[in-house]
């Protein structure tokens, strides 16, 4: 005889589970996280960005991203949208079509994009700090004059190269080739994880000359050779484009190099400013979970009172917002060290690993507060917790970020 308990009703005369008045969701309710008045800190211009930014997400970006990442389509829309805000370069030099905004307002800018999705402010990131980024640092007064005015003006889509089927987290072990041939170089190799290669103009590459030192090379993705195939068995980063890079014989013009940089410094210190976005970019996607999460346990009545009122919820909303706020903090100290040229891609590891985990465990908790509605499109929540997946992953896992901080305060390398 079985113990679990008969329902008390036929199954036929059970209640309508289906979304109601109660878990009404409004993203336009949003007004941002800021229990500490962190906005105090900021200059009005830096706020004046955020939010048109913030405006922005919610106006165009919250009633379209959620169809794009089930149906696995990015919104080619709005990178017009990105360019006039000013999301494409914005802490670069005006004079090559940059914004000339300061860090903090680029890491503003990219908290309120992946509030909207992770997938959108990975293309922003790659677009602006693994594309335009080496360009305007590494490259020659002819290339900055080529691509960055059209990478900024969203005229021109940029993708990153690094990534090996066989080489992530050891990019020292890189495969791909730049042979010397006269006034050229070929290039042979299979990147991979490579964001907007299927829909994008050039490519930044990275790979080995004749001497065995990194280069980078910027490559056009229409020359011959040069194939990329987008990855699309994916649970994450659904609304983002995410390719492998193939070339095969791919011949490039020696000018093509980026002349001002030699070894693994060159790729790394572009994932240090792209890290950076990432800091910012996922208490994002927290302060969105945490919003629907505040939404729903102030509308949702059960018991004959608002869940929110309940010990066990307001426990997990008072978690969110410690853990937010204490991130938001990090940011913006990280942000006045990055002003400063002071920031180490040290202090880069400790923002990226505390702050992913930070987005993850809010994610899931979020969830929780949502309870069965909260696995529903109708919420952000799955669709962010998802993406922090990748973002967690990527541009260095949790676990070798918890390796560079460690080697850091002990002087020990516990890498090998």
């Amino acid at each position: 005889m079985s113990d679990i308990a008969a329902p008390e009703a036929p199954l036929d005369t059970l209640p309508d589970v289906s979304p109601t008045t109660s878990d009404t969701y409004d993203p336009a309710a949003y007004e941002g996280l800021d229990y500490y008045a962190i906005d105090e800190l900021l200059t009005d211009e830096e706020r004046a960005h955020r939010d048109r930014v913030r405006a922005f997400v919610t106006e165009e970006v919250k009633p379209i991203i959620e169809q794009h990442a089930q149906d696995m389509t990015f919104p080619r829309e709005l990178v017009p949208r990105f360019a006039e805000l000013g999301v494409l370069g914005p802490n670069l030099p005006i004079a090559y079509g940059g914004g000339g905004h300061s860090d903090i307002t680029y890491g503003l800018m990219m908290q309120e994009i992946e509030r909207g999705d992770s997938g959108l402010r990975s293309f922003c990131s790659v677009q602006s700090s693994l594309v335009m980024y080496p360009i305007w640092r590494y490259g020659s007064e002819e290339q900055k004059q080529r691509w960055l005015p059209q990478l900024a003006a969203g005229e021109a889509l940029g993708c990153f190269a690094l990534t090996e089927p066989k080489h992530g987290s050891n990019p020292a072990g890189m495969e791909t080739t730049a042979t010397r041939d006269g006034d050229a170089y070929i290039i042979n190799g299979h990147k991979r994880w490579s964001t907007n290669a299927s829909e994008g103009d050039v490519c930044v590459v990275w790979a080995r000359d004749d001497e065995g030192d990194v280069r980078g090379f910027l490559v056009e993705l229409d020359r011959p050779g040069v194939s990329a195939p987008r990855i699309m068995d994916k649970w994450s980063l659904r609304a983002a484009i995410t390719s492998e890079v193939i070339f095969d014989e791919v011949r490039i013009p020696a000018s093509n190099m980026l002349p001002n940089v030699k070894g693994l410094r060159g790729p790394l210190s572009c994932l240090t400013q792209a890290r950076y976005g990432i800091c910012w970019g996922a208490i994002g996607a927290a302060m969105d979970c945490y919003d629907a999460a505040l939404q729903h346990a102030k509308n949702r009545t059960q018991f004959d009172r608002p869940i929110g009122g309940f010990q066990l919820i307001q426990e997990r909303l008072a978690d969110m917002v410690q853990e937010i706020t204490k991130a938001q903090l990090l940011n913006w100290r990280l942000g006045k060290l990055k002003a400063v040229g002071t920031m180490r891609p040290q202090q880069v590891s400790l923002a990226k690993r505390n702050n992913c985990k930070v987005a993850l465990d809010i994610c899931r908790s979020a969830r929780q507060v949502l309870g069965g509605n909260g696995v529903l499109g109708m919420y952000p929540v799955m669709r962010h917790m998802a993406n922090l997946e990748s973002v967690v992953t990527y541009e260095g896992t949790h676990e070798v970020h918890t390796l560079v901080v460690g080697h850091d305060v002990t002087g020990l390398n516990a890498f090998t």
